[in-house]
């Protein structure tokens, strides 16, 4: 579910299970960290790109998973570990020392804009979408709002999680979260291009430049992420959190206490 391409000196990432709108399993989650370590220690790639299969790049985390039933202790613990990998996975992300560039089509939603956003640079099609709709099923994008606030600031971590709304790609564009919109049969072939042109400087400096941004003018960066991962899982063991994934399970509106 997760495959690579490697086309010198740039290498893509796939997430490639389209049939769920790329939503992430543990078993992806997991796969993709391994293949990001791999990439990192490989001398040929200088740059990543990170794409999704079918007509949307990644609709967050597979919820099935976590609405599997489960004895209370197993299931804080499962969820516990899920949330401890998603933090490990952008912190991954953010301490790697080669550029990642997320070539968005479609849906970025919950943890899905939250891998885009993780990345360094985002080129997006002219359908590209992005929103945290966790809220409306009784949870928390722990993940999200650390790396929206540092992106972008609190205002639109504010708007997208709380208020709810969903940015467009001309709206995304306008606000800086995208640096380039396309076509969207052309977001792979800009994304790639924008590697390789990238990948000419040397790789030293794009690595200094990264940890600039990223681990020194964003040195809380980590400790707000520890904090999201922590939210997420308590929210996990709420009476509507429950009533959020049994309505997601089941395919219809939740109900939630009054």
């Amino acid at each position: 579910m997760i495959t690579t391409k490697v086309t010198e000196p740039s290498a893509t990432i796939i997430l490639d299970r389209p049939e769920k709108c790329n939503a992430l399993n543990r078993q992806m989650v997991s796969d993709l960290a391994i293949v990001l370590d791999d990439l990192r220690q490989s001398k040929k790639v200088r740059a990543i790109v990170i794409a999704g299969a079918g007509p949307n790049f990644c609709a967050g985390v597979d919820l099935t998973e976590w609405s599997e039933p489960a004895a209370a202790e197993a299931a804080l613990e499962n969820w516990y570990s899920d949330t401890q990998a998603l933090r490990d996975l952008v912190e991954q992300m953010l301490q790697l020392p080669k550029p990642i560039i997320a070539a968005v089509d479609g849906a970025a939603l919950g943890f899905g804009m939250s891998l885009a956003i993780a990345a360094d640079l985002i080129v997006a099609s002219q359908r590209a979408t992005f929103a945290i709709p966790s809220t409306k099923l009784g949870l928390v994008s722990g993940m999200a709002a650390p790396l929206i606030v540092f992106r972008h600031g609190s205002a639109l971590a504010s708007r997208l999680m709380i208020g709810g709304d969903q940015l467009d790609a001309a709206e995304a564009y306008r606000l800086g979260l995208v640096q380039h919109i396309v076509a969207p049969e052309q977001v792979w072939v800009r994304a790639n291009r924008w590697a390789q042109t990238i990948a000419e400087a040397p790789a030293e400096s794009l690595q200094l430049s990264k940890k600039l941004l990223n681990e020194m003018i964003g040195e809380q960066v980590s400790t707000f992420l520890a904090s999201g991962a922590a939210a997420t899982a308590t929210s996990l063991t709420t009476e509507v959190a429950a009533e959020g994934l049994r309505a997601f399970a089941e395919k219809r509106p939740p109900q939630f206490p009054r």
